[in-house]
């Protein structure tokens, strides 16, 4: 019995037997019961709902209202390739339809409306929230009325640009079991906010954090400033995110070396996704989803990065170290 009392039925039981077999029939129970939203769809989006789609949760919110294109699909498997079938419909309307073929047992449905203008009561309905395609302040206010709700709420940012990755882990105050050889230990993790990470000077980290965060921040930073959408960059603004990165590490205390300028040219030359990271990042992503609903398994805190150039995924605990005054 989960904590409503509630058994799996024999349809879910035996449409998941091996997921049980692997993670117990508890942990099952909860993901058929949790209630997941997104906000902003693309490729890696398109990665992470599939993946948690086919583990069963119990219902996906999917709310974008940008109206599909011939480029939306270039990394989203989910939209169909035929212009008479996408014409005129909004991207959570097109991943809605494919995501529901998936799986019938999951109730998948639309939602609208902009990030900033949904108020706590919003959010109450979810048991997790993944946010992207979103602006900075965006990310920022939606982490917030989470954190004000009575109940815990799973808080993930996501973001993919060209061969490059990041994920954002908010999970509060967050109890959990694992095993270790014969024996189950429980453990406790507390999270900062988005805002309280992003707060943590840089010059307070240490020499080997990723080049990745300080280069998102970089472009985040100029994407506010000019008023941009998220991923609404190009190489003609090269001069001007080199230009806002030296300022910043000069204002942070940094070495500029550790934001290389190749790296910025990258991200901004091609914010398109790469189907391959999408992959990785959305699978990754969905696992990390997993785990926090159904409480086993030590869980990312609380950046994760990877570049598909090297191969590698870092993990970068970017907590209040030294918390401001």
């Amino acid at each position: 019995m989960d904590g409503n009392g509630e058994e799996l039925t024999a349809q879910e039981t035996a449409l998941y037997d091996r997921q049980i077999r692997v993670w117990g029939a508890d942990a099952q129970r909860r993901l058929s019961k949790s209630h997941v939203l997104v906000y902003g769809i693309k490729g890696t989006i398109a990665e992470f709902c599939k993946n948690i789609v086919l583990a069963g949760v119990g219902s996906l919110t999917l709310i974008d209202d940008r109206v599909a294109s011939e480029e939306s699909f270039s990394s989203n498997f989910l939209i169909p390739l035929d212009e008479n079938v996408y014409s005129g419909k909004t991207l959570a309307e097109l991943c809605c339809d494919s995501l529901r073929d998936f799986n019938p047992m999951v109730r998948v449905s639309v939602g609208k409306g902009d990030l900033s203008s949904f108020d706590e009561e919003f959010f109450s309905e979810f048991d997790v929230v993944v946010v992207s395609c979103s602006s900075l302040s965006a990310k920022k206010l939606a982490n917030e009325k989470c954190r004000k709700l009575s109940k815990r709420v799973a808080f993930y940012t996501v973001d993919c640009r060209d061969s490059c990755g990041e994920i954002f882990v908010d999970l509060q105050d967050y109890s959990y079991s694992k095993k270790k050889q014969e024996e189950t230990i429980e453990c406790h993790l507390k999270y900062p906010s988005f805002e309280e990470a992003l707060l943590v000077p840089w010059r307070e980290l240490h020499r080997r954090t990723s080049k990745l965060y300080f280069a998102t921040r970089v472009i985040e930073k100029f994407e506010e400033a000019e008023g941009r959408s998220s991923g609404e960059v190009s190489t003609a603004d090269l001069s001007g995110v080199l230009k806002l990165k030296k300022e910043l590490c000069t204002a942070q205390s940094l070495n500029e070396s550790h934001v290389p300028d190749t790296l910025l040219e990258r991200l901004v030359a091609n914010t398109n996704e790469f189907p391959p990271v999408c992959a990785i990042i959305g699978g990754i992503l969905g696992q990390e989803v997993i785990k926090a609903i159904s409480g086993k398994g030590d869980t990312l805190k609380n950046f994760f990065f990877f570049d598909a150039f090297d191969g590698k995924g870092i993990v970068e605990d970017i907590s209040n170290l030294n918390p401001l005054k």
